[in-house]
């Protein structure tokens, strides 16, 4: 075995033996969330953030956001995105910010209208600090890591070493709930999202995560497999996150994980030359056959409920009367109060209080971007376009980022179906906007 596989084996190894002992002995979780903290901000400050350590280390606490809160390691619950910041800020501080990134100055100074007006509109017993923060802090994150990530210019390898950064603490995540949920058969009975599949957490949350799990590992089998160990170990734990994601029940995050892998997959094809084609062509049907093998053995496992979740039906195979488990109702109400406060908005957290003045019920917005037109108005309208139209634009001047599309259809359809209430979709949406160059030629893309 050569050192270099050796190397990625052990690491990939320990991720996995650390969720076995998370499951063991839950206290774990606690020193590993502290760990990742104190020993991100230690690499940036050694290493100078010379070779954008920062982004390295943003990326792993941001990978394992949804394992820490599942298990209680988080030092506080909504602490990945604070610290993203933190090393986005000590990256600024070693390389500075990037220039020209006028877009993201704007997008944040809209935010700060329905900030103001949420001071005087939200009720007396509501806690202010923690309202505002908890709806303006995945936003803001957004815009603070685009500030660092505009037009910066990276190399492929560091782009892959980013990645991998991400998928690593999902590969423990996908350990642990190996050993939490170990018989599949006994635990799902119905088509609906299954919290014992999902470590006791939230299934829409951890199937997102394990999405962009299989997508980091799906590219990694395509890019990264440089030996045949490598291959067979990266579409392992590739099939095994996604089988993980898959019995959670939860469709959006996988959905998205897979839209990922074929914008990669149509972008190496369009432009690799002939012998790369015909490489790619290999590639292409040993992962579609992992797919349909993945699939399979799930649909085994759940003695056919997973055909019935993805087609929209009940466990007696009547069709559900809604796609989204009721999740539009909230969208369209959410639309009603932008119509009518359509300059402003009702104010950031305003929101789910006249929801549940209305209703009755207390329930927090899976939807983004309607939650940005209730409580922002028409300055939250101005702030998703530029959001939306910005990296496409840097795509037009830079066609060889490989992942752009990949990071923006993994932003736009996460904050459809879970909104920003992890630092996830605000930090990947953040990659799109940086300058890949080629430092050495990829091997599947040109076929040399």
């Amino acid at each position: 075995m050569k050192k270099e596989d050796l190397n990625y084996f052990n690491i990939i190894l320990f991720h996995v033996v650390l969720g076995f002992l998370v499951y063991l002995f839950p206290f774990v979780a606690k020193i590993y969330g502290y760990a990742i903290l104190i020993g991100g901000i230690y690499f940036v400050i050694k290493t100078q953030n010379r070779h954008n350590e920062a982004l390295v280390a943003a990326a792993y606490i941001v990978g394992s956001e949804v394992f820490l809160r599942m298990t209680g390691g988080n030092p506080l619950y909504e602490i990945s995105k604070y610290a993203v910041m933190v090393f986005i800020f000590m990256g600024m501080y070693f390389s500075g910010f990037s220039r020209g990134a006028a877009p993201y100055w704007i997008f944040l100074l809209l935010l700060v209208p329905s900030v103001v007006i949420t001071t005087f509109v939200l009720n007396f017993e509501t806690d202010m600090r923690k309202s505002i923060a908890f709806n303006i802090s995945g936003p803001v994150c957004l815009g603070v890591a685009s500030l660092y990530t505009y037009r910066r210019k990276i190399p492929l390898h560091q782009m892959n070493s980013i990645i991998l950064g991400l998928g690593l603490p999902i590969v423990t995540c996908m350990s642990y709930l190996t050993f939490y949920t170990p018989s599949i058969q006994d635990v799902v009975t119905s088509t609906e999202s299954n919290s014992a599949t999902s470590g006791g957490f939230g299934p829409n949350q951890v199937s997102t995560f394990l999405g962009l799990g299989m997508f980091v590992f799906f590219s990694r089998t395509i890019l990264e497999s440089r030996t045949k160990f490598m291959l067979g170990l990266n579409i392992l734990v590739a099939i095994n996150i996604s089988y993980r994601g898959i019995v959670t029940f939860s469709r959006g995050g996988m959905i998205t994980g897979f839209l990922m892998i074929l914008l990669l997959l149509f972008f190496l094809y369009y432009k690799s030359n002939y012998t790369g084609r015909v490489k790619l062509n290999y590639i292409i049907v040993f992962i579609a056959v992992a797919i349909v093998a993945t699939w399979s053995y799930t649909s085994f496992q759940t003695g056919g409920l997973i055909d019935k979740r993805y087609a929209n039906q009940d466990a007696r195979g009547r069709t559900k009367e809604s796609r989204f488990t009721g999740r539009e109702d909230i969208a369209q109400n959410e639309i009603d109060m932008f119509l009518k406060n359509p300059i402003f908005g009702v104010g950031v957290g305003k929101g789910v209080e006249l929801r549940t003045k209305e209703t009755g019920t207390w329930v927090l917005s899976h939807d983004e971007i309607t939650r940005m037109l209730a409580e922002h108005g028409t300055l939250g309208i101005f702030a998703l376009l530029i959001l939306f139209f910005t990296p496409l634009f840097l795509y037009l001047e830079n066609k060889f980022n490989m992942f752009l599309l990949c990071f923006l259809a993994f932003w736009f359809f996460t904050i459809n179906h879970a909104a920003m209430r992890t630092a996830a979709p605000a930090f990947v949406y953040s990659l799109s906007l940086l300058n890949v160059y080629f430092e050495k030629k990829v091997q599947v893309a040109d076929g040399s």
